[in-house]
């Protein structure tokens, strides 16, 4: 994170960080993954931009962006106000179903634009076509921005064979079971922020005894100590609540630091543990699939 000046305090409204492509982006958002009730999804949407969360990550996959419309326009603030940021599904890619589906995306979302447009898994079939629509989307003014997510190193070297212009965030999974070390540091030195989708390991981690410690240690919370850890990763980071007063914790983030111990400790908390999918699986499948029983 960039070093800021003297007087200047920073909180979940300022923290931004700016892409390769010289956009900003706010190193915290909100995401709202598996939320499709519309008063449950306003409320929260609400409950965060009070909060002073400006970044809400959604998808076509996740069936809710027609409700992430309607809550930001309940809000009635200006567009500008927001970074929102959808992902096309694997059913949509390829050139001409990208962009429909797109324009798709826009109408249920009520907006001219996204700030970021993801190509949500990578799959060997439409591999370069979609790509090609992004930046074809991006010419346009329908994106602000294009990256991806859930790409390893593999998929970004191919990309680049045939990229006009390469991602400027890389969405994985990551979380201190699942650090990601050698992708974080792959993703930097080609000038691709790595934003993390489930940061929070789906709550699983919080009962760790070496987070609780820790978050013991500075009057907080395990949550926001993994939260904390992220930042001072350099990781971009978009947990989700419904719950209004965990929403107002997962901001309250910027009033401590982590030592180079515990970001050590946290650190030695990484098995490589995937909750959800492998993406070259679903690379191999050109789909998501099924890995519960």
């Amino acid at each position: 994170m960039e070093e800021k000046g003297r007087g200047f305090i920073m909180d979940i409204k300022n923290n931004l960080l700016t892409l390769a492509d010289g956009n900003q982006m706010p190193q915290e958002g909100f995401g709202i993954y598996k939320i499709t009730d519309q008063a449950e999804l306003t409320g929260a949407v609400h409950a965060a931009y009070e909060a002073g969360y400006r970044l809400f990550d959604t998808a076509q996959m996740y069936q809710n962006e027609a409700l992430l419309g309607q809550a930001l326009a309940d809000l009635n603030v200006a567009r500008d106000n927001f970074f929102i940021a959808t992902k096309v599904n694997e059913a949509n890619q390829g050139y001409e179903a990208t962009i429909a589906s797109v324009k798709e995306s826009l109408k249920k979302l009520r907006m001219d634009y996204v700030d970021l447009l993801m190509v949500h898994w990578p799959i060997h079939t439409h591999f370069f076509e979609t790509w090609r629509a992004f930046e074809d989307l991006k010419k346009e003014g329908l994106t602000r921005s294009i990256g991806v997510s859930n790409y390893g190193m593999i998929h970004l070297q191919y990309l680049a064979t045939q990229a006009n212009e390469m991602p400027v965030v890389n969405q994985l999974e990551c979380h201190p079971w699942l650090s990601e070390k050698p992708m974080l540091e792959f993703n930097r030195a080609h000038q691709i922020v790595t934003q993390a989708w489930s940061p929070l390991g789906r709550g699983q981690l919080l009962t760790e005894p070496v987070l609780q410690q820790i978050a013991a240690a500075h009057g907080k919370s395990s949550a926001q100590v993994i939260l904390r850890w992220h930042l001072q990763n350099g990781v971009a980071i978009i947990p989700k609540s419904t719950h209004a007063a965990r929403i107002q914790e997962n901001a309250a983030i910027y009033d401590f630091e982590l030592s180079p111990a515990e970001m050590a400790q946290i650190d030695g908390l990484n098995w490589n543990h995937r909750i959800s999918k492998e993406p070259e699986m679903v690379y191999e499948f050109g789909e998501q699939y099924p890995y519960t029983r």
